[in-house]
């Protein structure tokens, strides 16, 4: 007969196994914790590029190839609306343009709106 309370190496590994198994399916440790800490510093210093779209216009090849020096080209947006704010190609805000107060000579965006995460409802 075995004893209950004596554990065999195979027992053991198995449930070293099931902890670290738990681990990655969402337990955590204090240095589960700290890796995660160090690792969300990492990503906060990814540089992205931030664009603001003005607005966009579709036009023939033709068109285009006459374009010069002083040409105006009529964009989607009129003035007044809020222009996008995108983050590596994604839509995240919107806002106003505006001058900045410290340097006349530079456009900035005033904020209106952020963004929330894309939905997958098929009806809307």
């Amino acid at each position: 007969m075995s004893n209950p309370f004596e554990t065999n190496f195979q027992d053991k590994a198995s449930w070293q196994q099931d902890g670290e198994l738990g681990r990655s399916l969402g337990g955590s440790s204090r240095e589960d914790r700290m890796d995660s800490g160090r690792n969300l510093d990492s990503i906060l210093r990814i540089p992205v590029t931030i664009q603001v779209v003005l607005g966009s216009a579709t036009m023939p090849v033709s068109n285009l190839m006459k374009l010069g020096r002083g040409a105006i080209v009529p964009l989607d947006h009129r003035v007044g609306e809020p222009v996008d704010v995108v983050v590596n190609g994604r839509v995240i805000a919107r806002g106003e343009v505006v001058v900045v107060e410290d340097d006349n000579s530079r456009f900035g965006i005033s904020l209106t709106e952020i963004v929330g995460p894309p939905t997958n409802d098929i009806t809307g």
